[in-house]
């Protein structure tokens, strides 16, 4: 480190007679002479020879599917916001693109690769969470993961809990900038209705606030994608009630035991529960009692109180389904998250398997007839076949109007729908017979849900929608193919916006918002 230091100063000296070499080369004492002398920026720059550089490189990349992906010249682990706001001067300067990373699960790695010259920017040790037990609100670093947020809260109440996703890795930078659904959405909505107030370094590296940067660009940034208007570095977030007790039921049922009338049943009623309740349903290959190849649909539902209170309200609202204790199991709210573990395991960044996999999505506002869920069978037991995960809207959901946020998924949503094919062998065969199954999966879907457009969840980022051109300069036209999917009419809103927050399209990758003047 103090060789690395020696070289920043050596190269400070002659940076401005450097103007023609490499923007490699003056990267270095770029950073350098933007940031204060205290800030040890040093310290948290690692070029491709620097012998930290592969593993820091791949420790927060979650699909094995681009693992080999060419990587960045310099990555950055900021600790303080003057590095980043020196990172984004620099690159600018030098024409090097920036991709933000907070905890890699980005569907398309499109946080930490690219076609161009870039720099990663990980988040990794901007990852505090405070509570204020007074206002029942945290401010949460965007390098903090929702394993971390949540066990932070948990520890200073067990009576407060945040509407964020199911798993405990994933990054809250990213999946908050893309709307953030999970098990209580149907009470509080999403993750980005229930932001206050944020932090961030726009495109001139000028530190903002919501004060600061405006409303436009704070309605941006809660579901438009981040990465498309600067570096989020921080969030504040309204904490929800929970009770000292929440219970987990799933209820499995394959083909033979009727799963066909009860998922189509399921599809009128689970977006009128009550919204202390969601019921997911999750399909996926098994074996019957034969020995033989069938499909089971697992009914997976998350209740805010105790088993004894759950069991009369479902019989009345699902009584077909015919849930009982024996199904169930009472925790607190933090622990559903551990997965059966001691909740510490929720601190641990990297204890879930890592795996390939492509993922999609779609938005069903009619319920599929019988005759579509039979066909759907069939073509799921066809192939390397995945994993569809339902996820029902509705309550809370329905009450947001589809402008309030860019995201725009709201009142007339049954549910969502998440394709999600994971391999463990390498190779491009195996790789091709899983995005095949997907594909035809996805195809046969095609009547039955979202049209004119046919939408699409942010999070579950899927670049077979479309592409922005690597030059950097695609139309609002061009880029509304994929935006309008993601986002309907408030494409055109966000891209106004990126006009005018970054009108020479710094912040930018293959689905990145387009400016619009």
């Amino acid at each position: 480190m103090e060789s690395l230091l020696f070289f920043l100063q050596l190269s400070l000296l002659f940076y401005d007679s450097c103007a023609s070499q490499s923007p490699y080369s003056n990267f270095l004492p770029c950073l350098l002479s933007h940031s204060p002398p205290s800030s040890q920026i040093d310290q948290v720059v690692y070029s491709t020879d620097s012998s930290s550089y592969p593993s820091i490189l791949r420790s927060s990349i979650q699909n094995l599917r681009f693992m080999n992906s060419s990587g960045p010249q310099f990555i950055i682990t900021p600790r303080n916001e003057s590095h980043v706001q020196a990172t984004v001067i620099c690159c600018r300067k030098l024409g090097l693109r920036v991709r933000v990373r907070s905890g890699g699960h980005d569907y398309e790695g499109l946080s930490y690769k690219a076609a161009i010259p870039f720099v990663i920017i990980d988040l990794v040790n901007l990852r505090k969470v405070s509570v204020s037990l007074d206002t029942n609100t945290s401010w949460v670093e965007s390098g903090a993961t929702l394993g971390e947020l949540y066990y932070q809260i948990a520890n200073r109440s067990s009576k407060l809990g945040f509407p964020a996703g199911i798993c405990p890795t994933v990054g809250v930078g990213g999946h908050f900038s893309g709307g953030g659904q999970g098990l209580m959405s149907r009470k509080y909505g999403l993750a980005v209705d229930n932001v206050l107030d944020a932090i961030m370094v726009n495109a001139n590296g000028a530190v903002l606030d919501r004060e600061s940067m405006g409303e436009d660009l704070f309605w941006a940034i809660r579901g438009g994608g981040g990465a498309s208007f600067g570096v989020i570095l921080s969030w504040k977030i309204k904490l929800g009630p929970v009770p000292p007790i929440v219970t987990i039921c799933d209820v499995p049922k394959t083909l033979e035991e009727g799963a066909t009338k009860l998922v189509h049943l399921w599809q009128q009623l689970a977006h009128k529960f009550h919204k202390d309740m969601v019921m997911r349903v999750i399909i996926s290959l098994a074996n019957n009692t034969k020995g033989e190849k069938t499909v089971k649909t697992l009914f997976n539902l998350f209740y805010l109180g105790t088993i004894q209170q759950l069991i009369p309200l479902m019989n009345v609202s699902f009584p077909e389904l015919g849930l009982a204790a024996k199904y169930c199991r009472e925790l607190s709210w933090v622990e559903t998250f551990a997965e059966g573990k001691p909740v510490e395991v929720l601190m641990n960044r990297s204890h879930v398997t890592k795996v390939y996999f492509k993922g999609k999505s779609d938005y069903v506002n009619e319920p599929i007839p019988e005759s579509g869920l039979e066909g759907m069978w069939k073509v799921f037991l066809e192939g390397e076949a995945g994993v569809l995960i339902w996820d029902p809207y509705g309550g809370k959901m329905s009450e947001i109007t589809e402008d309030e946020t860019p995201f725009p998924h709201r009142a007339g949503v049954l549910y969502n729908i998440q394709y999600y094919n994971k391999w463990g062998e390498e190779g491009i065969e195996a790789e091709r017979k899983h995005m095949e199954w997907t594909d035809n999966i996805y195809k046969y879907m095609t009547p039955f849900v979202s049209k004119s457009p046919r939408r699409a969840y942010l999070n579950y980022k899927d670049i077979e929608l479309g592409r922005n051109n690597e030059n950097g300069n695609t139309s609002f036209l061009e880029a509304s193919v994929w935006g309008e999917c993601y986002f309907k009419n408030n494409f055109k809103r966000l891209a106004l916006i990126k006009g005018r927050v970054d009108p020479n399209n710094f912040f930018r990758d293959e689905q990145s918002i387009p400016p619009l003047r």
